[in-house]
C-alpha cells in the first residue's frame, strides 16, 4: 500500500501533526514536507521561545483562527515538534495544505 509522507492525526475536537521548524528564515512560510513532517520556516530565532511564539501566531493567521487554538504539544526546545490545533476539521486543514503544496496527499507510485 502506498505511504503518505505526511500524516494528520484527528483527535476529538482537534488535529495533530509533526513539524520541523527552520528558524531565522527570510520569511514565515510553509515550505513543504521534510522527514514526514511539515516544514515551517520562521523569521524568529530559536531564543527564549521566540520561534515557538512565531510558529503559533503564523499558523493561527494562516488558518484564520485565534492563536489560543494552536499549541505545541511536544518539542518546545527542539526544531522537531508536534502541533495541535483545536476547532479545525481534518478535511479543512488538508484543503489548506493542498492549496499550498498541491501533491502533498497524492499517493506515490511504487
Amino acid at each position: 500500500m502506498p505511504e503518505t509522507p505526511f500524516k494528520i492525526n484527528a483527535c476529538e475536537n482537534s488535529i495533530r501533526f509533526s513539524a520541523v521548524i527552520q528558524p531565522r528564515s527570510s520569511r514565515n512560510e510553509i515550505a513543504g514536507v521534510y522527514n514526514n513532517s511539515l516544514k515551517i520556516r520562521l523569521t524568529s530565532p530559536p531564543v527564549d521561545g521566540a520561534a515557538n511564539k512565531t510558529c503559533i501566531k503564523f499558523l493561527a493567521k494562516w488558518l484564520g483562527m485565534s492563536p489560543a487554538n494552536v499549541r505545541i504539544v511536544t518539542g518546545l526546545s527542539s526544531k522537531n515538534k508536534v502541533i495541535e490545533i483545536d476547532g479545525i476539521d481534518e478535511s479543512v486543514f488538508r484543503d489548506k495544505l493542498t492549496a499550498k503544496i498541491p501533491n502533498l496527499f497524492k499517493e506515490r507510485q511504487p
